[in-house]
């Protein structure tokens, strides 16, 4: 998973790739980052957050980074190396991996936070070859791994029509899931974005008052299926209260329902273990400056805990 500018994937071009961290901020500050300490960035994405965390680590701190996305993290990479404006810069520790890797990877009682920013990087909605944005006319792909199976076209163009309607009301609350999985079946071979996105506006016309695009949830629940996504959360929820030292902070900005679901339940439930102290009653949401910058941070909420 990606850390900048995080949405479902709609729009996207060869355009300019926009590099916008989402609550920023709040994130950082949610974070209460300690000079000399060890913090976690589990979705570093194109380091947005990461350099952040970094500026103000200092030269003893620690700062590692997951990604699956071999291309973004090579972009973070490049814009983590030490800073002429901030020659105080902390050892930073890139690996190639799912955060759900974390809990092996990373030493038990040692990290002082943890920053999850689930979802999409700029990166990948720009290159329609991902196959994230619905006007591409490249690859039905959607891994953010590249290495990885299934790719959603294999999904679409494999699974039963019962599979399918299951995995997009699922993963994707889509309520028209059993119509829309019907018209994909009857139009196979389906080979980019662009057509299935036909498909499913065909099949289910938007709703009143709905702002999205019809295809939305299902390209939402393609990709959290093929990138295995809410098992790879799960993990790193698990695995959190071990990773932090007492007092360390876990601060997880998620894009939409099923996410956010997943980290309340998980944080509140290691509340009532004795585990965590709550630090957001309610989830912290952009304001209407940041929306107004960044449109794609517009249904981020983050939410965060600190370690007893």
């Amino acid at each position: 998973m990606g850390g900048d500018g995080k949405d479902t994937p709609e729009g996207g071009g060869r355009g300019q790739v926009a590099h916008v961290p989402v609550l920023l901020k709040e994130a950082t500050d949610f974070l209460a980052i300690r000079r000399g300490g060890i913090y976690i960035d589990a979705t570093v994405g194109l380091g947005g957050h990461s350099i952040e965390i970094a500026r103000r680590l200092g030269a003893a701190g620690l700062l590692i980074g997951f990604d699956k996305d071999p291309a973004a993290l090579e972009i973070a990479r490049d814009r983590l190396r030490p800073q002429q404006d901030a020659p105080e810069w902390p050892e930073v520790r890139l690996a190639q991996a799912s955060f759900a890797e974390a809990g092996e990877r990373c030493p038990t009682g040692s990290a002082d936070g943890i920053l999850a920013d689930l979802g999409l990087s700029s990166l990948q909605l720009a290159d329609p070859d991902r196959g994230f944005s619905f006007q591409a006319e490249g690859l039905l792909d959607m891994r953010m791994n590249p290495q990885s199976e299934p790719t959603a076209e294999q999904v679409v163009n494999q699974f039963e029509e019962r599979e399918l309607a299951d995995l997009i009301y699922e993963l994707g609350e889509e309520r028209r899931s059993r119509r829309i999985a019907r018209a994909i079946v009857r139009s196979r071979p389906i080979r980019s974005p662009a057509h299935l996105a036909a498909i499913i506006s065909a099949a289910a016309r938007p709703m009143k008052r709905e702002r999205i695009h019809p295809a939305t949830r299902t390209f939402q629940a393609l990709r959290i299926f093929v990138n295995r996504e809410l098992d790879d959360l799960g993990r790193l929820l698990q695995a959190a209260p071990e990773l932090l030292r007492s007092g360390g902070r876990l601060v997880v900005i998620s894009f939409h329902s099923l996410e956010d679901r997943v980290v309340k339940d998980a944080m509140r439930a290691a509340a009532k273990r004795g585990d965590y102290r709550l630090l957001t009653a309610k989830p912290v949401v952009p304001g209407r400056d940041e929306i107004g910058l960044n449109p794609r941070a517009r249904s981020a909420k983050l939410r965060a805990a600190e370690r007893v």
